[in-house]
């Protein structure tokens, strides 16, 4: 079986695959504070009865990779393990000024969402700590796209620097029209994102497919995703393990 770990700045998601199939996945808080040691027992935990034969992991958080990296050789040193960085084969052409400024898991999204819609081109709207669009040609190569601040990190800054406003539930209010200041700050919060999502996937689709943008497939993931895409007109796929997903292809076109 297959141990896929994605470590984002904010959550951590590990995956177990039999085959192609997913069999379990879960998601847990990124500290980057954790030692290889305490991922181990975190992970000797969650692992507990499935029968690890491989591994494939991508980070955004150096200090967690660091720690990542000597947990695996310490303590599944005898397992091949396929790390997402520089000399690994991935199959994706990065269309990018500099390529190392590319997040891993943007890369691993792309090979994912390439194998998911075919010769079609496609965007992925990455719902985490940032929102992230990944804009994916019919060839699967990383063409670029957009990065704007995630819901949490705005509703944050927008508590700490406004005096009479607080940190609110992220649920959808009674309507459009807040009735009070909870229920304004839900509305512009959620309403809000969902219609910088739609304005960036149209104006992205029509540079990536000027003659028909309505031919490219959107596919939301990320923690966030099942919040916002029901008030977005744009995103019709919701692919809650895509970065999973990519990290298993990756570690097969490596061994």
């Amino acid at each position: 079986m297959l141990l896929a770990i994605d470590i984002g700045n904010t959550n951590t998601v590990v995956g177990v695959f039999e085959g192609d199939r997913l069999e379990r996945s879960w998601r847990i808080k990124t500290d980057a504070r954790n030692t290889a040691d305490e991922l181990a027992l975190t992970f000797r935990g969650l692992l507990a009865g499935f029968q690890i034969t491989g591994t494939a992991a991508c980070s955004t958080v150096p200090a967690a990779l660091r720690e990542l990296r000597t947990m695996l050789a310490e303590y599944y040193a005898h397992l091949p393990t396929v790390l997402v960085e520089p000399g690994i084969r991935t199959g994706v052409s990065l269309q990018y000024e500099n390529p190392k400024e590319i997040g891993a898991d943007r890369i691993v999204n792309t090979v994912a969402a390439h194998e998911l819609v075919g010769e079609q081109p496609a965007i992925v709207v990455d719902f985490g700590t940032t929102t992230n669009f990944d804009v994916v040609s019919p060839r699967g190569d990383f063409l670029g796209g957009a990065l704007a601040p995630g819901i949490e990190i705005s509703l944050d800054a927008l508590a700490a620097r406004a005096a009479q406003l607080r940190k609110v539930e992220l649920v959808a209010p009674r309507g459009p029209i807040g009735k009070s200041t909870v229920e304004a700050l839900q509305s512009g919060i959620l309403y809000g994102f969902a219609g910088q999502v739609d304005g960036l996937v149209r104006r992205l689709s029509a540079a990536l497919s000027p003659d028909d943008p309505a031919a490219v497939q959107v596919i939301a993931t990320g923690g966030l995703a099942p919040l916002l895409i029901e008030h977005c007109e744009t995103v019709k796929r919701h692919e809650p393990d895509l970065t999973l997903l990519g990290l298993r292809l990756i570690y097969e076109r490596n061994l």
